[in-house]
């Protein structure tokens, strides 16, 4: 057994950190996740945090943790960055806005690292769940995977959460198009965050109507400062024993398949091969995509 994974096990941080490293970098540890089924519909181990920027999803996370470390509850974060298409470099910033790894009163219980989203197309890498497993197994109690951006290219979190949550904020426009975004498909609560401003509330009312009009099982949406704590504990509450739908749960696992599929083509040995190929225009996208699917192998 590879010494940093006993000693994880064991509760050893440092050795808990290297363990997520190889992981993410792809180095043999001698644990691997072999997938399966998720939590049921009754309970939840990874829940993602996402939304458009600016709407203080950091701040609102860093506020839950808090409010979860003092139970006590063991929660780890994994906040995801994207990557630059050119350089593969992220900013990986989100640490800088959690305050509460700084508090002594809850800091034993919760844990913060900064993902990159590499090669993945959407924005929340695949190797984020076997991240996410190996903390699950070495004794954290849930998981929190914080995404970034807003969109279609953020449906690729529901390959790795059982629970999902679009943060959403005051000044965002008309909440029947907001719904259109796709992402709203599949959140299984809706958090109006920055209540304390003008136009808080009638966004939440707005989000709250397009739901009605098209979602039988709609989810619920909360308002909440970040800032001043207003409706933070309520919303902890709430996250703690959210439920989600039959409709939602076929979403997902229809993310999950599209997921597990994308991670066969972007692991394939031959890969990075293939992409110099097409950028060559030696093969089409079709040949591309058959070659790495197995179809063409000699």
């Amino acid at each position: 057994m590879h010494e940093d994974l006993k000693s994880a096990r064991d509760g050893s941080r440092r050795s808990m950190a290297r363990m997520l490293s190889h992981i993410e970098n792809g180095v043999e540890t001698g644990w691997k996740y072999e997938g399966g089924v998720t939590t049921d519909d009754t309970s939840w181990k990874i829940m993602a945090i996402t939304g458009p920027p600016g709407v203080g999803k950091s701040v609102f996370i860093d506020q839950l943790m808090k409010a979860w470390g003092a139970r006590p509850l063991k929660v780890a974060l994994l906040a995801v960055d994207p990557s630059s298409p050119l350089t593969g470099g992220a900013l990986l910033g989100d640490r800088i806005r959690m305050t509460c790894v700084d508090d002594d009163t809850v800091k034993d219980q919760l844990f913060v690292r900064s993902v990159g989203t590499r090669k993945s197309s959407g924005n929340v890498p695949l190797i984020v769940e076997d991240m996410a497993h190996f903390l699950l197994e070495v004794g954290w109690e849930k998981i929190i995977i914080e995404t970034v951006g807003s969109g279609q290219a953020e449906l690729r979190c529901a390959a790795i959460a059982d629970r999902i949550v679009v943060v959403e904020g005051p000044g965002r426009g008309d909440g029947v198009q907001t719904e259109k975004a796709g992402l709203l498909e599949l959140a299984d609560v809706v958090i109006v965050n920055k209540s304390d401003l003008p136009g808080a509330e009638k966004h939440a009312n707005e989000l709250k109507e397009s739901f009605a009009l098209n979602d039988v099982n709609h989810p619920p949406v909360i308002l909440t400062s970040a800032l001043t704590g207003d409706g933070i504990g309520a919303a902890a509450e709430l996250l703690l024993v959210l439920q989600t739908s039959p409709e939602r749960q076929r979403a997902k696992a229809r993310e999950r398949l599209l997921a597990f599929h994308e991670r066969q083509l972007i692991t394939h040995p031959r890969y990075d091969e293939v992409l110099t190929s097409m950028i060559q225009e030696q093969v089409s996208v079709g040949d591309a995509y058959q070659h790495l699917m197995g179809e063409n192998d000699e």
